[in-house]
């Protein structure tokens, strides 16, 4: 274990060697998101750490699970199964076993949960955010498409932001309802949290985007559904994708810019965001399991 340690320590000295040496090296192409913008705007540490970063050993990236992710991650998985179902069968089997089962994906450790205690909570939380769904589930009992990449190897869906500048944006988008009645789609996002959506969000302009570019009906609807409280989801006004294309393409070459100059420092000397990534790489945290080419952590008490 102890060889270990020190042949990442090795490495992780060689790559930082590595990198100052390639420091002006550009990046042809540069994909965005809405997490990695979002990384991004919190902190350039935080975006390095989660969006460049891959470990030296597993040649992974790195993540970090806790409560309020796991729980958001298996109401989602849950709920954006039914998609894949056709109406007359979506709600034949209980979401409840569903959700049960898959909740054995992040129990204990693999939650990122300190205390039986704790998971407990958050787990009644879900059952009852997918016991609303079976109880109310609106939307979701009308058809719904699924946006696809061509490319199995990326299956995301993604689009060209810029060709100029070679900047391509990419996003899983929760729920696309089909409205038969006009031929067009309306976007659900499913919030798992407590607080809203911040007014100044870009997930759903992204999300406007992306349905745009990748399929041909109209976007004529999009919404929140707060699923810890409400029991249909919350109707919001369709961007200026205009105006939304302009900001995001802005972040989006700023972002370009920090992986050509390679210098990617936390403008505080550490904060909240990225400190908890950086114990990762000094050791400081468990290796709890994997998620595609993501290695999974947890922080050390």
């Amino acid at each position: 274990m102890l060889c270990v340690s020190f042949l990442r320590l090795a490495l992780i000295i060689f790559g930082k060697i590595v990198n100052i040496t390639m420091i002006s090296r550009a990046y042809s192409t540069v994909w965005v998101s809405n997490s990695s913008i979002g990384d991004f705007l919190k902190c350039r540490r935080l975006y390095y750490l989660r969006n460049v970063y891959k470990d030296p050993i597993t040649n992974h990236k790195i993540n970090l699970i806790n409560p309020h992710l796991a729980l958001g991650q298996a109401v989602h998985e849950v709920l954006e199964s039914l998609s894949e179902l056709g109406v007359e069968v979506r709600f034949k089997d209980s979401l409840i076993e569903k959700f049960e089962k898959t909740w054995l994906n992040f129990s204990g450790e693999l939650g990122g949960f300190k205390s039986d205690n704790e998971e407990k909570d958050f787990k009644l939380r879900g059952l009852n955010m997918v016991k609303r769904v079976m109880d109310s589930p609106g939307p979701l009992l009308n058809k719904a498409l699924k946006l696809r990449d061509k490319n199995l190897k990326f299956p995301l869906p993604r689009f060209k932001l810029s060709e100029e500048e070679e900047i391509i944006l990419c996003g899983k988008v929760d729920w696309l309802e089909y409205i038969e009645k006009d031929d067009s789609v309306r976007i659900i996002d499913f919030k798992t949290g407590a607080n809203d959506e911040a007014p100044d969000s870009l997930q759903l302009p992204i999300y406007c985007l992306l349905v745009k570019n990748c399929q041909k009906r109209e976007v004529t609807g999009i919404s929140y559904w707060y699923l810890d409280r409400d029991n249909t989801p919350k109707n919001l006004d369709i961007p200026d994708l205009d105006k939304a294309k302009e900001e995001i393409l802005s972040l989006a070459l700023q972002i370009k810019d920090l992986r050509k100059k390679g210098i990617y420092k936390c403008l505080k000397g550490g904060c909240y965001a990225c400190e908890p990534f950086e114990k990762i790489i000094k050791g400081d945290a468990k290796l709890v399991g994997h998620s595609g080419y993501q290695d999974i952590y947890i922080l050390k008490d």
